[in-house]
């Protein structure tokens, strides 16, 4: 059964968002007096592609991992909604159907407000209006950047710059040694490849050059970033 209400991590993660942290203080008392709380499973579907978009989303916990299936019936994921992340708003605001599944990836929460509240908020404060304009332009300026960076960069340097985004959103600082950073969100090597456009063997291959050169250290349960600035020379490196 769902929580009904965050808990205080899940609370902190929501107000200390990037976009949500510069509304006013009615606004967010708004936003958040009309919200509800659901919890997932890992792997557990939160919304399908093709559905009518009925909910605008938050992430409070874990990951949403946004995905689509090719042609052969492949599932392939595009990106991970990290913690204090809104999402599905495009849908309600061109009416059409949503354009990809949602997963949760680990257990996750999400902060949800219904279509009918969200357009009652809008009505109530133009602020938001503004406030989507400037979310839905950071995240045409995220697009292009990834398309230059797909067809500008080599791998070795879209791979630092994707673990380095992982560590900013992920990042858990090491007990035994503060320059080290294990990244909480544990993704499978084929995950990232697909985030990056790339094979698993060819991710795989940089991960271990990576490895060698001690900016990394690949464990069991994930990766660990050993050294920050030796990934940010392999991206400066490249530019």
């Amino acid at each position: 059964m769902d929580e009904p209400i965050l808990t205080i991590d899940e609370r902190s993660a929501i107000n200390g968002g990037r976009w949500f942290s510069t509304l006013s203080p009615s606004l967010k008392h708004d936003i958040l007096r009309c919200a509800y709380v659901k919890r997932f499973k890992d792997g557990d579907l939160i919304a399908a592609r093709g559905e009518p978009p009925e909910e605008w989303i938050a992430c409070a916990k874990g990951a949403v991992r946004v995905s689509s299936t090719s042609i052969s019936g492949k599932q392939i994921t595009l990106a991970y909604v990290e913690p204090g992340i809104w999402f599905g708003d495009v849908a309600i605001f061109d009416g059409d159907r949503r354009t990809h599944d949602a997963y949760a990836h680990a257990d996750t929460t999400i902060l949800c407000v219904a279509k009918a509240d969200f357009k009652k908020i809008l009505a109530l404060h133009v602020e938001l209006y503004e406030a989507l304009l400037r979310l839905h332009a950071r995240r045409i300026r995220q697009l292009y950047g990834l398309v230059e960076d797909l067809n500008t960069l080599p791998l070795r340097a879209r791979l630092a710059k994707q673990l380095l985004h992982l560590v900013r959103s992920y990042g858990v600082p090491s007990l035994s040694d503060a320059t080290e950073v294990r990244i909480g969100l544990q993704l499978a090597q084929e995950e990232l490849a697909q985030l990056l456009g790339a094979s698993r063997q060819r991710v795989n291959q940089e991960l271990k050059s990576m490895e060698r050169d001690g900016a990394i250290r690949i464990e069991q349960g994930g990766l660990v970033v050993r050294d920050r600035a030796a990934l940010m020379h392999i991206i400066d490196a490249d530019n």
